[in-house]
């Protein structure tokens, strides 16, 4: 990040449902004799930490420092890819029979708030954050910038917090808060805040999966910077182009962002 100083030792309390990404990249080569589907043949198999985690990875390429609130039961997304194409066959998902368990307020109480600079939520609304959960948080940070990335459709609960949705979900959303700062990314067409449009830079689009992490973290870590939500939408978009760009849930790299202005 060119001619833009550090910001000193940045802490983030980053709260949210978190998974575990398992890629299987292997090759098709035969029919079963079983029934005619294909055999898929494991090569080699990567995992990463995604959904909060990805969010943590995100935030710590920038050089933050980052304390994770998620659940412990892990949800896993394992997905299927074939080496030749880099075409995913298919993802296969389990863990989530139930809910996760809700963070306890114990929990909650047994974090010195005040030794972080901003909240971040990632809400994959998995059942870590519930209703009660959200209200009784949003009462211990209200000194703080809170920033939000959630999949529930009624949001009113996140009151007076920066709020990120991507277009399908707005649309989707039942109830907004009355106060709330209102980002919706419109993927290659940037994002929309205040009635003003953000246009991003035009890529070659490979994979969509994780870009809305990097906005967060990107969007979280600028405005804590400058506190100008204009530029920090730009930056934020800036960073969401590179990881578009990349297979799978690709969290951004220092090497990635050197280069870009806040």
């Amino acid at each position: 990040m060119k001619d833009t100083p550090q910001l000193k030792s940045l802490k983030v309390l980053l709260i949210g449902d978190s998974c575990i990404d398992r890629y299987h990249y292997g090759v098709c080569e035969r029919i079963s004799p079983e029934a005619p589907v294909p055999i898929f043949k494991v090569q080699k198999t990567e995992k990463s930490g995604g959904m909060a985690h990805n969010v943590k990875s995100n935030f710590e390429a920038f050089g933050a420092m980052v304390h994770l609130l998620t659940n412990e039961k892990k949800i896993v997304k394992a997905r299927h890819i074939d080496t030749k194409t880099g075409q995913q066959l298919v993802r296969v998902d389990w863990g989530e029979e139930e809910k996760v368990k809700p963070l306890t307020k114990e929990k909650i109480d047994s974090v010195d708030f005040d030794s972080f600079d901003i909240i971040a939520i990632s809400d994959y609304d998995k059942g870590l954050l519930d209703t009660v959960v959200i209200e009784y948080l949003l009462t211990k940070v209200q000194n703080k910038k809170v920033f939000v990335d959630s999949k529930k459709k009624d949001l009113s609960y996140y009151r007076n917090c920066i709020i990120k949705i991507n277009k399908n979900e707005y649309e989707a959303s039942t109830n907004l808060p009355e106060n709330c700062e209102l980002i919706i990314t419109l993927g290659e067409d940037g994002a929309l805040y205040r009635g003003e449009n953000f246009p991003t830079k035009k890529v070659e689009i490979f994979d969509v999966c994780g870009a809305g992490d990097t906005f967060l973290a990107a969007l979280a870590y600028a405005y804590s910077k400058i506190e100008d939500m204009s530029r920090s939408i730009r930056f934020a978009n800036q960073c969401s182009s590179i990881v578009v760009q990349k297979f799978g849930t690709y969290a951004i790299k220092k090497e990635d962002i050197f280069d870009l202005c806040i």
